[in-house]
């Protein structure tokens, strides 16, 4: 059995595209003001919001426990409103040796696909796809959307 494993899962949103690639890549900060109950709060510790190599601080609430995570931004593309996070320190380590999450936003409609992929590595046979984890980015991803078209 491999412990290399890879999950993904759309979520259709009303907001455009660009605008929820926009609020993920150079305003993660503002998204503990959204979904509060999830995020609480998104530090920058180093570089700039929305430039790759920047490294991001999130303190969550997932599966009814408080976690923290460090992420590096790996890669941002504009162009397909994607960006790629890459987990370096906090919870998810605790199971995961690596772990990769990307989200791209594809304009569908009046609206967008939202389709988040995560890439993992687990410590042990035993630990669990992160599965719990994807229908957190989801369940996020439709609060942002919420908060996106009100505006």
């Amino acid at each position: 059995m491999s412990l290399f494993g890879k999950v993904e899962a759309d979520v259709e949103i009303k907001a455009p595209a660009e605008k929820f690639h926009e609020l993920f890549s150079c305003r993660p900060h503002h998204i503990s003001n959204v979904s509060p109950g999830k995020v609480q709060g998104c530090a920058l510790h180093e570089g700039d919001w929305g430039k790759e190599g920047s490294v991001i601080f999130w303190d969550y609430v997932h599966d009814g426990k408080a976690k923290v995570a460090k992420e590096i931004i790996e890669a941002i593309d504009e162009k397909n409103n994607s960006i790629t996070f890459k987990v370096i320190e906090g919870d998810m380590l605790q199971e995961y040796k690596s772990l990769k999450a990307t989200v791209k936003a594809t304009p569908k409609g009046e609206g967008s696909l939202v389709h988040w992929t995560m890439e993992y590595e687990k410590l042990n046979e035993s630990i669990p796809e992160p599965n719990s984890l994807l229908q957190f980015v989801l369940d996020l991803s439709k609060d942002l959307d919420s908060h996106l078209t009100q505006a």
